[in-house]
């Protein structure tokens, strides 16, 4: 997998992290973002995170990301910018089997 450092007989697992705005995250969202990014950017130019964005209702945001384990990706959704700085009350992180566009 593109830039996952698993050995040769441990294959990355995806995962879906999904992040709730807090009532005050419209607010907070502009002056975060750029840390938010480049917070993830490492992790999207290593191709990890073959889609992430806000949900469009305002409700939070969805980022499906390849890890090694869970653990790394709450040791991800740890470090944050918007976890730190509040602009996401709560995170749900899930394992995912991707079954379209076909892997």
């Amino acid at each position: 997998m593109n830039g996952c450092t698993c050995t040769p007989y441990m294959r990355a697992m995806l995962y879906v992290i999904i992040g709730h705005d807090s009532r005050d995250a419209k607010e907070k969202r502009p002056l975060h973002r750029p840390a938010h990014l480049a917070h993830l950017e490492p992790l999207s130019q290593a191709g990890r995170i073959p889609i992430a964005g806000p949900l469009t209702d305002g409700a939070g945001s969805l980022i499906v990301i390849e890890a090694e384990s869970l653990a790394e990706v709450w040791g991800l959704v740890g470090r944050d910018p918007y976890v730190i700085n509040g602009i996401f009350e709560r995170v749900e992180v899930h394992p995912f089997t991707q079954v379209f566009p076909h892997a």
